[in-house]
């Protein structure tokens, strides 16, 4: 299998996702493994490129467009649901997705790739070190478990006690989750200014 395949299949699972979730109970425990599924997924996609020497500007785009799809559907879609998240949260993840991916296709014209295209150390850093990657990663995974976990867990006669925790939880971790997400998005709008410039 492709990398890009991979990528492609990630975009069909988390359509399925939302398309089946609050069906069941156990529809929605399968759906919140499979998010899991989703998320490492998105590891492998890059490790099958780089084994199978199929790195391409096209692949390093499509899977930026590709996490960018699944964490904007997730994160609209468990606000929508859950009831639970701030609006502005969601709002917020779109923008910044939108600006730096605007910021990375006017570097693309210049033939720079997204990560190409950070030349100051400390963006660099922030944007591709792999402890920054893995940090978000593992926020969006969190995030994205915590919260169809939520609607689950109502749904079960636990103690309120327990369901209140886990709401207080869930919101902490969706605050990480943004703050990683604005603060890994920062380093592009710097970087990039020299692009908007011209």
């Amino acid at each position: 299998m492709t990398a890009n395949a991979i990528t492609l299949f990630r975009l069909f699972l988390t359509f399925i996702v939302i398309a089946i979730f609050r069906q069941h109970t156990y529809i929605d425990i399968a759906c919140i493994v499979t998010i899991l599924i989703i998320f490492i997924l998105d590891s492998v996609d890059g490790i099958v490129a780089r084994k199978q020497n199929q790195t391409s500007t096209f692949g390093a785009v499509f899977d930026i467009a590709a996490d960018r799809i699944v964490e904007n559907v997730f994160w609209i879609y468990f606000a929508f649901i859950t009831d639970f998240i701030p609006f502005w949260m969601p709002i917020a993840v779109v923008t910044r997705g939108i600006l730096t991916d605007g910021i990375r296709g006017i570097a693309l014209t210049d033939g720079k790739t997204p990560f190409e295209m950070m030349t100051i150390p400390w963006t660099r850093a922030l944007t591709s070190s792999r402890f920054s990657r893995f940090l978000s990663g593992l926020s969006k995974v969190l995030v994205f478990t915590f919260l169809p976990a939520l609607p689950v867990l109502k749904n079960t006669a636990l103690n309120i006690t327990i369901i209140n925790t886990f709401e207080t939880t869930c919101l902490i971790i969706a605050y990480i989750a943004v703050s990683i997400c604005l603060i890994r998005g920062f380093p592009v709008l710097v970087d990039g200014w020299k692009y908007i410039r011209r």
